[in-house]
């Protein structure tokens, strides 16, 4: 189970963030693009990310993904 996968990302005010293939955030310190791997979903929903994966085998890349995620939203 990836307890850091599961944990949200507030979004602080100033900070935008576009979901496509990548998620792209970007701030009054700059633009970070994160890679979101097959499997991986990212959902924005009142003003905090969450990130959810389709079947256990992707835990790792779950956690991965959310950590950096939650480093791109702290960097900008």
């Amino acid at each position: 189970m990836s307890r850091v996968g599961k944990k949200p990302i507030p979004l602080p005010k100033g900070v935008t963030i576009h979901i496509a293939e990548a998620l792209r955030v970007e701030g009054p310190k700059g633009k970070l693009t994160v890679p979101i791997p097959g499997g991986i979903t990212i959902e924005q929903r009142d003003g905090i990310l969450e990130v959810s994966r389709e079947n256990d085998k992707l835990a790792a890349l779950h956690g991965l993904t959310r950590a950096l995620a939650a480093n791109a939203v702290q960097g900008v």
